[in-house]
């Protein structure tokens, strides 16, 4: 057993000191470091296109490249935005014409905005009077502070839209670099410390890589089986919402934000054509019991396990245990993380990687 001397112990306490004074300043920059980061994430999603399209298509120069390939994505995703928005935007004119009969039948008032008129002018005295009372500027002081908050909002949403600009223009130099940037990065590490780095770098961009392909194949067949299973109960936008569903689970587990606008078409489709409502979102709550089970138990399993290279049972803890953890975020990063740390266990700790396969008959190498 190896002993543990007092100078290693220093070093030790050094670089855990080091490694929490990293974590704090990342911490500390962590508003101006996230459009950095953002940007990254895209440029390494785009840069397969964006070389497809100066190699394979031809076009002159990798700043061309980049903006054909920015707007080929633009293109599809206002395809995407136009196949879901135009009908959801009809589904809710078509609720404020239900509504609007509806409430023409139960009150007997053929015409609103005239019957609204008709009542302000008849009471215009006790309007005045409300908004000269005390009642009134009670309650004005306090509605403006919130009134402020919303404009704090807004400035927030503002402030959002040019860090959004910034990480456009970041993801465009990355792109244009993107070869020197990943092949040179490890020269800010020692010498001595590179080929660990380097290691580092090629299992993250394996793995990756991998949850990618995964990830986008689950989102896909998703998508697939809730088209499906909405056209099979004749639901209000099936294929739209089925297509966002889908796109929605290429982050897992976000595509559970659905359930509003589900409950939504729900509600319309009773309106529209007297079913009981409960009938019809329980029917929808069906299929989304159905599509979970089966994406669950059977596709992520089979898909992500043979793309992660772990065992069903295992992806599934990994999936609770970083769930319970760190909620949602957890999520997201439990099975690249947990095939990391396998990969690293078995290459530091078991040394599996060094140490010939049991299988292996020696008879055999001859």
């Amino acid at each position: 057993m190896k002993t543990i001397t007092f100078d290693t112990f220093v070093r030790w306490l050094i670089g855990a000191l080091i490694a929490l004074g990293v974590l704090y300043l990342l911490n500390y920059l962590s508003s101006v470091l996230l459009p950095f980061f953002v940007a990254w994430l895209f440029a390494y999603l785009l840069y397969p296109i964006v070389k497809f399209v100066q190699y394979k298509l031809h076009v002159p120069g990798r700043a061309l490249s980049i903006i054909v390939t920015l707007i080929f994505v633009i293109a599809v995703l206002a395809g995407v935005v136009w196949l879901i928005i135009p009908p959801m935007i009809e589904q809710f004119e078509k609720l404020g014409d239900l509504a609007t009969r509806y409430l023409q039948q139960k009150t007997q008032i053929a015409d609103f905005p005239a019957t609204i008129q008709e009542w302000i002018k008849e009471h215009d005295k006790e309007i005045q009077d409300f908004f000269r009372s005390k009642d009134f500027t009670d309650v004005l002081k306090e509605t403006m502070p919130q009134f402020f908050n919303v404009l704090g909002q807004t400035a927030s949403i503002l402030i959002s839209i040019i860090g959004s600009f910034i990480t456009l223009l970041y993801m465009f130099f990355i792109l244009l670099d993107y070869e020197y940037l990943t092949n040179n990065w490890i020269r800010i590490f020692p010498k001595k410390n590179r080929p660990f780095w380097q290691g580092v770098a090629s299992d993250v961009e394996q793995a990756m890589n991998n949850y990618m392909r995964g990830q986008g194949l689950v989102a896909l067949i998703m998508g697939i089986l809730f088209c499906i299973g909405f056209t099979i109960i004749d639901f209000p936008m099936a294929i739209g919402l089925g297509i966002l569903i889908g796109i929605m689970d290429l982050v897992p587990y976000l595509h559970s934000l659905a359930l509003i606008p589900t409950v939504f078409l729900a509600l319309l489709k009773a309106a529209d054509t007297g079913q009981n409502f409960w009938i019809i979102l329980i029917s929808a709550l069906a299929v989304f019991l159905i599509v979970q089970v089966i994406i669950d138990m059977v596709v992520t399993p089979k898909v992500m396990g043979k793309a992660m290279g772990l065992n069903p049972a295992i992806l599934l803890l990994s999936l609770s245990v970083w769930g319970a953890l760190l909620g949602f975020i957890g999520l997201i990063i439990a099975l690249p993380l947990t095939t990391l740390i396998m990969a690293y266990y078995q290459r530091y700790v078991t040394k599996e990687d060094k140490e010939e396969s049991p299988t292996t008959n020696p008879t055999q190498q001859e």
